[in-house]
């Protein structure tokens, strides 16, 4: 097992293998300014060092492999969510193939497994599974620990799951909006979310000093880390610190929510009298007993945001405005999410076109 790290300015490699009497030990060697510097050494050290072909065995299980992987290229390398991502892989890995070893995983045995997966977990799910088991094991072939790759053309299937509308109608949205009450903390985040479209992060993290009545601006130049607990944090990318116009009934709603649950300067707005913020779950279960009482289908908290895009593109706002106001890097992001509003919003453009120089023409 080879893994790499940084000391300083210069990388170092280090080498674990066992020696002819099947004691573990160690090689390590550092001063190399790129880590493919350090890859190559470490490759041209285990093709000439005669106790290292016993690392080459396989003997390390599966699970155990991957942990380890993760650790040292993962680890620091990606954020903690997605990182949490790679250790609930670690969880479902460890139930799946227990102890077995890398030597003895074959084609066959994984996709039993990767179907077994999917017996329970939808096929994103299990495609995700797959991926990042897939890039350890690419790892390990590459480190010339297996000699095959037995993730190669595995078939990633899932349980299909009833497919339920993302977005809500006018109607139905107008309903929503009109219903919810701003003297009560879910409802306020769900009717703040569904009339900006802000992410969830993004509306427990409102401050005071964010919401500018004057002018009847919110600035979205943080977010809450609801997930972890640790407090602030940066917002999903630099272009989601954004300014987001509101309404006259949303500032009045806002105003009578703050005198309602009054908030200190550098207190979020929507936590609780006992310091509790709302995780998505729990302000989600609220979104589904509000849609049910008021007989609207059920839609994630994230399909506020849906809704109010799909909203603003068929009452006729640019796309550039609405990518604006959504805090999206790109008018590419916002056209690709929004693509099938999009093209029926881009055949009513020919026929008014059409409808157009056919009276000009008469």
């Amino acid at each position: 097992m080879v893994s790499y790290r940084k000391r300083g300015n210069a990388w170092q490699y280090e080498i674990s293998y066992k020696d002819i009497d099947g004691h573990y030990k160690k090689l390590r060697k550092s001063g190399f300014l790129l880590k493919s510097d350090a890859i190559l050494a470490a490759s041209k050290m285990q093709a000439e060092h005669p106790n290292l072909t016993t690392v080459q065995s396989g003997n390390e299980s599966l699970v155990s492999y991957y942990r380890r992987w993760i650790k040292v290229y993962k680890q620091g390398a990606v954020t903690p969510i997605t990182y949490n991502k790679y250790q609930n892989t670690a969880k479902h890995a460890a139930e799946l193939f227990g102890n077995l070893k890398l030597k003895d995983l074959t084609k066959l045995i994984y996709q039993e497994k990767l179907n077994q997966f999917a017996q329970t977990h939808a096929r994103r799910t299990v495609a995700c599974f797959h991926k990042q088991l897939r890039a350890c094991v690419l790892e390990a072939l590459d480190e010339k620990i297996i000699i095959s790759d037995p993730t190669r053309k595995a078939v990633v299937t899932g349980v299909e799951r009833p497919k339920r509308p993302k977005v809500l109608s006018y109607q139905e949205w107008q309903r929503l909006i009109t219903h919810l009450s701003p003297t009560k903390i879910e409802e306020m985040i769900i009717y703040l979310a569904a009339v900006t479209g802000m992410r969830y992060g993004e509306v427990v993290g409102l401050t005071p000093q964010d919401i500018d009545f004057q002018h009847r601006k919110i600035s979205v130049n943080k977010a809450w880390d609801y997930k972890y607990k640790t407090g602030f944090m940066k917002t999903k990318t630099p272009s989601s610190v954004r300014e987001i116009t509101i309404d006259m009934t949303t500032a009045h709603k806002l105003q009578t929510y703050l005198s309602t649950f009054p908030a200190t300067p550098h207190r979020p707005i929507f936590m609780t009298p006992q310091g509790h913020v709302f995780v998505s779950a729990e302000i989600n279960h609220v979104l589904t007993d509000v849609l049910h009482a008021l007989q609207i289908p059920r839609i994630t908290f994230h399909g506020l945001r849906h809704t109010h895009a799909s909203i603003l593109l068929y009452k006729g706002v640019s796309v550039l405005s609405v990518s604006r106001r959504l805090g999206h890097s790109s008018i590419t992001t916002t056209q690709s999410t929004y693509l099938h509003i999009i093209k029926e919003l881009e055949t009513q453009d020919q026929n008014r076109i059409i409808s157009i120089l056919e009276k000009a023409t008469k």
